[in-house]
């Protein structure tokens, strides 16, 4: 695993002794000697993970932290603050200001490199998401790509997993102004209840007398449903062999006891934060890739969707032997339409002729609004005399009963012309199909609209 580090301390010997612990595990590092270098080097360069010292002249690490975070092409780099600063109060300062760990000076190597290998794996999943949002920017979507300022604005829900009854009360008190906690005492049923039910965070306290922590926290990671679900583990002060596998295994954070319930309250908050942030991008992904493949106005699959989705049909009913037909279906007259009751009534035709069209074509169909006021329909497994049986109902739905226009609470009668082809030994790409189809709808125009016509054999 390979990533850039940025080093920020103003002591040499510091910056030194961090470098060559990183470049033996083959990091690429940069470093910074104050926090106004690192802001201008993170705003510049593709960093990481930041190892942010606190105490620098001019501005500290706690300022650093909070100007990375403010800023929306930064905010996700993951942050760790590294200082002899060992208060509870000073690493709940830090997580305040966005922090995502603290490291004491001396710093122990093997906490390092594994703290370190972790936010690599986030972060890198993190650039996956952000890289295919930026395609979504221009839809409105540039917001998703800040971290935000830490407030949660729906009540977090957070699964408690803890053997013991007391530390259960403590842990709910301290979260209580922050999230609504749900506690089990039986791992493998909080499991269970983890994947059926969407929680901000799981807390896994590793007080149980017969059951290993990790194995939960492993298996909450293998499982697709919980898989993206961040894990906070709470551990015994100075058990590092635990953290470092725990963070081997995809384990998010982690808390020594006793626990400082600000310190508590501070983790908690930043990986909902994070998660949110996560989930914010996945979506947008998944509106981005659906507005890319469905029409805006009618809610079909575009031409696009089409073009893709045809050619998987037309290669699979080549291979099976089995029949395939497409209907071009166009709505007759419709430049009438929008010079005698403007583009709004065009639109209320457009979209009521896709939800007859959705209604028409069975489940296997695929309907499409090919452009303007022309739609597609593909049929699997039809033949040409099926085919027009199909497009003759639509034909007789459209014609039949009126279109409403909602803008001046009026009806419109409308008619379709359809144009009809079927797979044939002659007909060797989808290009060709969709051209005898749109000849047969040439056909039906010119012969006089409102009617159905199969492209000849």
């Amino acid at each position: 695993m390979t990533a850039r580090i940025l080093v920020v301390d103003d002591i040499p010997a510091n910056v030194k002794l961090l470098e060559a612990r990183l470049l033996a595990e083959y990091f690429d590092v940069l470093t910074a000697d104050n926090g106004f270098a690192a802001l201008e080097i993170c705003d510049k360069t593709h960093v990481d993970v930041i190892l942010l010292d606190v105490m620098m002249p001019g501005i500290d690490g706690f300022e650093v932290c909070e100007r990375l975070k403010a800023n929306p092409r930064t905010s996700h780099i993951p942050v760790v603050m590294v200082t002899a600063l060992d208060q509870p109060s000073d690493r709940v300062r830090g997580l305040k200001a966005g922090a995502d760990d603290f490291l004491t000076k001396p710093v122990n190597d093997l906490q390092l490199i594994s703290r370190v290998k972790s936010l690599v794996r986030l972060k890198t999943l993190t650039d996956e998401l952000r890289i295919r949002t930026e395609a979504a920017r221009s839809m409105g979507v540039e917001d998703m790509l800040r971290m935000g300022d830490g407030r949660i604005d729906e009540i977090a829900q957070v699964l408690l997993v803890d053997g013991r009854a007391n530390s259960q009360e403590r842990i709910i008190k301290a979260l209580k102004p922050v999230a609504a906690v749900t506690a089990s005492s039986d791992p493998q049923a909080a499991l269970f209840e983890a994947a059926e039910n969407a929680f901000d965070l799981v807390i896994v306290n590793a007080n149980f007398d017969d059951y290993d922590p990790l194995r939960l926290c492993s298996q909450l990671r293998s499982l697709e449903r919980t898989r993206f679900i961040p894990v906070l583990l709470v551990t015994d002060n100075g058990d590092e062999q635990m953290i470092i596998r725990a963070l081997d295994l995809g384990v998010n954070d982690y808390l020594a006891r006793p626990i400082d319930p600000n310190e508590l309250v501070a983790r908690t908050l930043t990986q909902i934060r994070r998660k949110r942030y996560n989930d914010r991008l996945r979506l947008s992904v998944k509106e981005s890739i659906e507005l890319a493949v469905t029409d805006g106005l009618t809610g079909l699959h575009n031409r696009r969707y089409l073009d893709n989705h045809l050619k998987v049909l037309f290669n699979r009913a080549q291979a099976r032997g089995r029949p395939l037909s497409i209907c071009i279906t166009d709505i007759d007259r419709f430049k009438q339409v929008n010079d005698t009751h403007g583009h709004d009534a065009g639109d209320d035709v457009i979209r009521e002729f896709a939800t007859r069209i959705r209604s028409t074509v069975r489940g296997a169909d695929l309907a499409c609004r090919y452009g303007g006021e022309e739609f597609v329909v593909v049929m699997p497994d039809t033949t040409a005399e099926a085919a027009a049986v199909i497009a003759e109902r639509l034909r007789g739905m459209i014609e039949h009963r009126p279109f409403a226009l909602k803008a001046s609470a009026s009806s419109l009668d409308v008619t379709a012309s359809m144009g009809i082809a079927t797979l044939t030994p002659n007909i060797e790409t989808p290009e060709q199909l969709l051209k005898q189809a749109d000849r047969a709808l040439y056909q039906a125009k010119s012969a006089g609209r409102n009617r159905v016509v199969a492209a000849a054999a």
